[in-house]
């Protein structure tokens, strides 16, 4: 129940901030129309004879890849660090409430906040700018798994790396730069394989690049696979990247994650 308040409360508060709502929950959205409408009168892009998509159709994998970024890691990162600087976690502290069900609150939060900012994205995609959606059910069951790992993923990174920023007033020029340039050498605006091989292997260290992939396998044609490093998809590497930073990122939670700084 405690778990559940907390929920409902985090996403009011997510809600009630203009720059939240701007910046991570309508960014996608913003960034689809902007390709869409820039790029209307431009040649279609082809991944070989008789197969091409318009530019909202390649744009969108890599934008809900973005939105599940920006929602976990972006949001919470920010937003954490924020609290403990002003002192809210340190109020917090002297509360029953206990860390898991604040953690739950949170991730929690990024899920509602997710699903919802997809629906909102995959719509506008459809309706707006006549984007086919995939009608094989095997693909929306990869969609299904891929998102619900990235959230879990972006969610324990998030409160990890709020642990970063030594005041929350430094926190959005500490975090922001990094999720800025994950999207730009992970596939999101650039073809992947028209970076440099060293920026590649760079990218795939990190989860969005495999996040965008994933998505790209659920919303483009499969000769698409064409294009990615090694001419397929890659899905199970990206599930195992994907749980490694998971699993790396609930240990830094655990190690670090404090109500208040040890130096405060």
């Amino acid at each position: 129940m405690i778990a559940l308040a907390r929920i409902r409360y985090e996403i009011r508060s997510y809600f009630r901030a203009p720059d939240s709502v701007f910046f991570t929950f309508l960014f996608p959205i913003v960034m689809l129309a902007l390709f869409s409408v820039a790029f209307s009168s431009a040649p279609d892009i082809s991944a070989g004879p008789g197969v091409s998509v318009d530019y909202a159709t390649y744009y969108l994998p890599g934008l809900v890849a973005t939105g599940i970024l920006l929602s976990g890691t972006q949001s919470l990162g920010v937003d954490i660090a924020g609290e403990r600087s002003d002192g809210t976690l340190k109020r917090l502290g002297g509360t029953p409430l206990p860390v898991l069900s604040y953690f739950v609150g949170k991730i929690g939060m990024v899920l509602v906040t997710t699903v919802l900012q997809t629906a909102i994205l995959l719509a506008v995609a459809r309706f707006v700018f006549d984007v086919d959606l995939p009608t094989d059910g095997g693909r929306w069951w990869t969609f299904a798994w891929i998102m619900l790992v990235s959230i879990a993923t972006s969610s324990v990174l998030g409160i990890a790396i709020s642990a970063l920023p030594r005041e929350g007033r430094r926190a959005t020029a500490t975090i922001v730069p990094v999720v800025l340039v994950l999207q730009f050498i992970s596939g999101v605006y650039l073809p992947f394989t028209q970076l440099p091989d060293w920026l590649q292997n760079v990218a795939s260290v990190f989860p969005l690049r495999w996040m965008a992939s994933g998505m790209r396998s659920v919303f483009l044609p499969s000769q698409f696979a064409s294009a990615e490093p090694g001419g397929a998809w890659h899905l199970g590497t990206g599930a195992v990247i994907l749980a490694a930073w998971l699993v790396v990122g609930v240990v830094v939670c655990l190690l670090t994650f404090r109500w208040n700084r040890k130096d405060a």
